[in-house]
């Protein structure tokens, strides 16, 4: 829908910053500079946080051809503005919310609103698969339910759709009054309550009756009674006295009533329900105890929008995993997959692209899309605005599947080619074709992707390790809240990013606006230059035959001693550098650790020698600190502070330009605040492991190694398991193999015992010898079957409990696993 900028100022109570104001028509809105695709009738909103301000990017904005600006303040020179609308508020997060308040009231559709600890985005989906069969129907993106998603999620909304379902979450008191007024359910569905997002309400009880603000005023509220918490609170607030409660249960008289679940394991459960003393049944192609549950809160809604239970058993029997998750893979020929098959709209389609243009690493982007089914438009209009969606996003090659999408073929001015079905293009098409380049695959769950996903895959074993892109920019975040404004971050990304993956860790981190990143070698930033990285780039252990790649590329090194610094200085005279670029360095101080750098005696001539040499440009001063995380060292640490202190200030004193310190690595940030200088450094903490005990559950794990069990066997006592027959059985045991070994990454040391790995919710000795691509576990006494998942650490267990049980570090963990094992990317 459009608003004229005048309409949108009484909106958000806004004052026009400029005299004449240049009357404009609004269609979309932005509040991420990186996810501009259409800069025309688009409004941004200049949101601040702790971490960010929107403000800063107005001047980017502006160039890219957005004139439309909802700020608190007005941009220095805003003559550099000239035809730019600025609306001033007092907060542009309210202001946000008031617009889709606003945008919210122009509709009298059924909307249900969800919210509760777990299940939240399941339910909405499935909802969405449900219903839309034959309502035209819109939901939250993903996982879009905080202050900032949902009022996202309502501007979605137009005249075309019949049902709007959106989920809200909250983390804090006082949060969900804002979200109610957004979304102004008229159905509710509370799931349930958990200990998620817990540290910041008093009690249980407290955070179910925040929740249940979203339920005010709806019409009809679902809920489960068999949930305590839930009922006790409800009861309580008296709500039941302005809404009608429609409840279920498996155990109390309730509206709709489970009278028994028939569970085939791995396959699909049998919910056999009572309502209105007429019995009925639907069966889910799912088994496990959450599914169930989130099934019957999906059937009592659509019984709420008067469906006949009796007749929903086929939708339900269709309806199909949720992808939470946008996947980075390994491709053939060198092709980066980016794997979102499980569903196709628009919305969810803009946000794939958003994740497929931040792939630095492939100068070619093709994206394989099937027909987009139930969108609520006609296919002139709905293909019409994909195309302008792929121009904007500079996609290069289009290939789309689907009898509807190539009826609009000529819509797309792009490279392109179209097939009838997902059979015709796997028998037509040639996969010799995709050669270095990013795809993203972009279909709805009726067109079976996943099999283009299994042509494209590069083939690898069966253990992988699973990255959280989410997580790793979440870790970040953590530590940017703790700095002081204009405090810059460098990401140490040595060591293949201590295991995880140079490249793309480095890409996430610079979309995310890193400030600098840290490699060990050259070779690994001119490897990161040359899959398309371009922010900043220290080496912090250059070598003699490493200048000349670290000056071609653009590289930053480390200075730590005057014969280094020779070696650049005649590698500079060697390649004939102009004289407006030098190389930019960063000279290392020795303040304790006695490793690499120079001492506070060598200043002196180290000044000199940089007076003496212009090409020779100091960026930065360092230093490490030996033991931050250790109370007992505080003094020791506080002197190497005051050491680095003097001896910066005397080198930037001198240099005759802005020159940045840094001591502070990650728990220095946490323990020694007052010591942040210019920049700090992030190393291990972002992948989620620290050596401050404080800090550790406010920290996300980042990577989960996992693999699968091969085989089970029985093996009777006194037989012996493994090399050597190292190990001799004293009772009946039940073993699943696992394919992953010391080549793997997995030491040796964790035979026999000494180990465990995940198998199931229990931890399973290794039993012994591990061997070089497999080991054995015991797990008798254990329900599991061969396929099922085996995990040797993540969130749920702990890396630091591994590597306890190895006798060493996370740090030696990670930088020990081996490449071999496929890296899996991926933002939920």
């Amino acid at each position: 829908m459009d608003y004229p900028v005048s309409e949108i100022i009484k909106i958000v109570n806004g004052t026009s910053a400029v005299d004449h104001l240049t009357e404009r028509v609004i269609t979309d809105i932005l509040i991420d500079s990186r996810k501009l695709i259409a800069p025309e009738q688009c409004l941004f909103f200049a949101l601040s946080s702790k971490r960010n301000d929107g403000h800063n990017y107005i001047p980017e904005l502006y160039e890219k051809g957005v004139r439309d600006f909802i700020v608190t303040r007005v941009p220095q020179n805003a003559e550099q503005y000239p035809d730019a609308n600025f609306i001033i508020v007092k907060n542009t997060l309210h202001a946000l919310q008031a617009l889709a308040r606003a945008h919210r009231e122009k509709f009298s559709i059924p909307v249900i609103g969800i919210t509760g600890s777990n299940g939240k985005t399941i339910v909405k989906e499935w909802l969405y698969q449900l219903c839309s069969k034959d309502r035209k129907t819109v939901r939250s993106p993903k996982s879009y339910n905080s202050q900032i998603g949902v009022p996202l999620s309502v501007w979605q909304m137009n005249p075309n759709y019949e049902l709007a379902i959106f989920e809200a979450g909250i983390s804090e008191p006082d949060e969900m009054d804002k979200l109610q007024a957004v979304i102004k359910p008229t159905i509710g569905i509370f799931t349930n309550i958990g200990e998620s997002h817990g540290q910041n309400f008093m009690s249980q009880q407290q955070k179910v009756g925040e929740k249940l603000k979203l339920f005010v005023r709806v019409e009809t509220l679902v809920y489960c009674m068999d949930h305590p918490e839930i009922m006790g609170v409800i009861i309580r607030s008296e709500i039941q006295k302005n809404i009608k409660p429609f409840t279920w249960s498996y155990k109390q008289k309730a509206d709709l009533m489970i009278t028994g679940v028939r569970q085939q394991e791995g396959i699909d459960s049998l919910i056999e329900a009572e309502y209105q003393d007429k019995l009925f049944s639907i069966r889910i192609p799912f088994s496990d105890k959450a599914s169930v549950e989130n099934a019957i809160h999906c059937l009592a809604a659509m019984i709420c929008l008067g469906y006949d239970p009796s007749t929903l058993s086929p939708r339900f029997e269709s309806m199909q995993p949720i992808a939470m998750r946008l996947e980075l893979k390994d491709g053939i020929n060198h092709c980066t997959i980016i794997n979102d098959s499980y569903n196709s709209d628009i919305n969810s389609l803009t946000i794939a692209i958003d994740f497929l243009r931040q792939q630095a690493n492939h100068k070619n982007k093709t994206i394989i899309l099937s027909d987009i089914l139930q969108s609520g438009k006609d296919e002139d209009e709905l293909y019409g605005q994909i195309a302008d969606i792929l121009h904007q996003s500079k996609i290069d090659r289009l290939i789309g599947i689907g009898p509807a999408i190539s009826r609009q073929a000529d819509l797309f001015d792009l490279n392109k080619e179209f097939y009838p079905s997902t059979d015709e293009f796997l028998q037509r098409f040639s996969f010799t074709a995709f050669s270095n380049e990013v795809i993203l695959l972009k279909g709805a769950r009726i067109f079976e992707f996943e099999r283009i996903g299994m042509a494209l895959q590069q083939k690898t074993h069966e253990t992988v390790l699973e990255i959280n892109l989410n997580a790793l920019i979440n870790n970040m975040n953590h530590y940017r809240s703790k700095l002081r404004p204009g405090t810059r971050i460098a990401a140490m990304v040595k060591a293949f990013s201590y295991g995880i993956g140079s490249f793309e860790v480095a890409n996430a981190l610079q979309f995310y606006r890193i400030d600098y990143l840290a490699v060990a070698y050259a070779d690994e930033g001119v490897e990161l230059r040359k899959a398309g990285i371009t922010a900043p780039i220290m080496v912090m252990n250059p070598d003699e035959g490493s200048f000349d790649q670290i000056i071609h590329h653009n590289l930053e090194p480390e200075i730590f001693s005057f014969r280094i610094l020779e070696m650049l200085e005649t590698a500079i005279k060697r390649n004939i550098l102009p004289k407006n670029k030098p190389v930019k360095v960063h000279i290392k101080i020795d303040t304790g650790m006695h490793r690499l750098g120079f001492l506070p005696g060598d200043i002196d001539e180290l000044i000199r020698r940089l007076h003496a040499n212009k090409m020779v440009y100091v960026q930065s001063v360092f230093s490490h600190l030996a033991a931050s995380e250790d109370p007992s060292e505080n003094d020791f640490t506080r002197k190497q502070i005051d050491v680095f202190r003097e001896t910066g200030e005397r080198i930037r004193a001198e240099a005759g330009h802005p020159v940045l310190l840094h001591i502070l690595n990650s728990a220095g940030i946490s323990r020694f605040p007052d010591a942040q200088f210019d920049m700090v450094r992030l190393g291990i903490s972002l992948y989620g492991i620290t050596a401050v005990p404080d800090e550790q559950p406010q920290l996300e794990a980042v990577a989960r190694l996992k693999s699968v069990i091969s085989q089970i066997k029985k093996v009777l006592p006194g037989e012996t398991i493994g090399y050597n027959r190292a190990y001799k059985t004293e009772t009946e045991l039940t073993l699943a193999i696992v394919p992953v070994g010391y080549a793997d990454g997995l030491s040796r040391t964790l035979g026999n015992g000494k180990g465990h790995l995940l198998v199931g919710k229990s931890l399973c000795p290794i039993v012994g010898h591990i061997s070089m691509d497999m080991c054995a576990v015991d797990i008798t006494g254990i329900d599991v079957s061969e396929g099922d998942e085996v995990i040797v650490f993540g969130p749920e267990r702990p890396l630091q409990e591994l590597a306890a049980e190895m006798g060493t570090i996370p740090y030696e963990v990670l930088a020990g696993l081996s490449r071999r094992i496929k890296r899996v990317y991926y933002h939920e």
